[in-house]
């Protein structure tokens, strides 16, 4: 494994079985051994040369073009899973796919991967060389699949958790992205309103020799402090942004905090807990159907629920469970978890269908998060635009209520 990372990327053209010109990208220790995975793969090499380097030393993902997302390696399970259940054989497969990927970062992964697979190392091995892009639940159910015989049926279930997983994500991105991008834009028009246009305003109202109505007091007031100061107050706004991305990303203590905080959140609370939920079952019934037991199943899920409160919720069951206890008690003592989801286990456990019992507590929290969703979105929608009435309408009416009031006198 040592030897396989310092290999090196080449660019050949080749011809295969069928007379076509073709070519792509390899990883080779040199050379040779790049033209001899060729030759194994039925393509009769021609050109064959080290790919060029790109420029101050980034690698080639950085300089290629766009990043890769959960998106794309959702797309990639779930055309995997096509391919091998329509018994297209596992390298193959993923030449296929590389094939009918836009993104160039995505298409080298999915080489590197071929090249892995294509050297004798088995699918989830080659997974986890890439641990950025695949997860410890996403390799432990490809494994899984290899040792039981059932690749596809795992990787099926695989794309369908990632499927599912991303089209939640979305659904919560929608919820906070929308009024979040509002108030922003409402920020800098306002901005922009207090520093450029005010002043003309300003300078106008002097040569009226009256006094000012309190609102536009006011407005020149707050448009002399943004002059005098939109240069600190844009710093700082950075500097915050800034430093919440880097707390976000190195401080675990900081996500913890942040995760009790967006559940006490009104209305966006609700919908964090019911997303937690619907992760919690249905990752929780894709590693139970995989045949994964039920303590190591709970592990993964509690890495994988994305809250700190329902993390520790999960690893408390999980030790409960470890013990002799069964499941759907050790989720009604935690008191997190909703009581239909409890008693949806409890007959999941009873009747010997705990993975199918999950699954539609799964599509009942994801239906529900949907719904929530498009319920707040309709009421934000009204609310915004009063905001934005209020905010960027009363600026307007204070720079012309002197005007107003000249008219009036006249």
């Amino acid at each position: 494994m040592a030897k396989q990372a310092k290999s090196i990327d080449f660019v050949w053209e080749g011809v295969n079985k069928r007379g076509q010109k073709i070519n792509g990208s390899l990883s080779g220790q040199n050379l040779a051994v790049v033209k001899a995975q060729l030759r194994k793969q039925g393509i009769q090499p021609g050109k064959v040369k080290r790919a060029p380097q790109p420029l101050f030393g980034l690698g080639g993902g950085a300089a290629k073009g766009k990043k890769i997302k959960t998106a794309d390696i959702s797309f990639f399970t779930r055309q995997m899973a096509t391919m091998i259940k329509a018994g297209v054989p596992l390298v193959q497969s993923f030449e296929i796919v590389s094939d009918g990927v836009d993104n160039p970062n995505m298409k080298d992964l999915i080489l590197k991967l071929r090249d892995t697979v294509s050297a004798g190392n088995d699918f989830a091995s080659a997974l986890k060389e890439h641990p950025q892009y695949f997860d410890e639940l996403t390799c432990n159910l490809v494994e899984s699949g290899e040792q039981s015989g059932a690749l596809e049926t795992m990787l099926d279930k695989v794309a369908i958790y990632k499927e599912k997983s991303e089209a939640l994500k979305s659904k919560i991105k929608k919820a906070m992205g929308y009024p979040i991008t509002v108030v922003v834009i409402a920020a800098i028009v306002t901005a922009i309103l207090l520093i450029k246009v005010v002043p003309t305003f300003d300078a106008m109202f002097k040569n009226f020799g009256a006094e000012l109505p309190a609102p536009t007091q006011f407005v020149v007031f707050l448009s002399e402090v943004m002059q005098a100061y939109w240069l600190y107050t844009l710093g700082v706004i950075v500097a915050l942004v800034t430093a919440f991305k880097h707390m976000m990303r190195t401080s675990q203590t900081f996500r913890d905090q942040m995760d009790y905080l967006t559940l006490k959140l009104p209305v966006f609370g609700d919908i964090m807990h019911k997303a937690a939920v619907a992760r919690f079952a249905r990752v929780l019934s894709t590693t139970f159907a995989a045949g994964v037991p039920l303590v190591e199943a709970l592990e993964s899920v509690a890495g994988a629920v994305g809250n700190k409160l329902y993390r520790d919720a999960v690893l408390e069951v999980r030790q409960e469970v470890a013990t002799g206890q069964q499941m759907h008690f050790a989720m009604r003592s935690t008191g997190v978890f909703p009581n239909m989801v409890v008693q949806m286990t409890s007959i999941g456990e009873e009747s010997g269908a705990l993975d199918a019992m999950l699954d539609k507590a799964a599509e009942y929290y994801e239906t529900e998060v949907d719904e929530s969703v498009d319920g707040l979105t309709a009421m934000m929608e009204p609310m915004i635009m009063a905001f934005l009435g209020v905010v960027i309408g009363g600026l307007i009416i204070a720079m012309y209520l002197p005007i107003f009031q000249m008219g009036s006198v006249m």
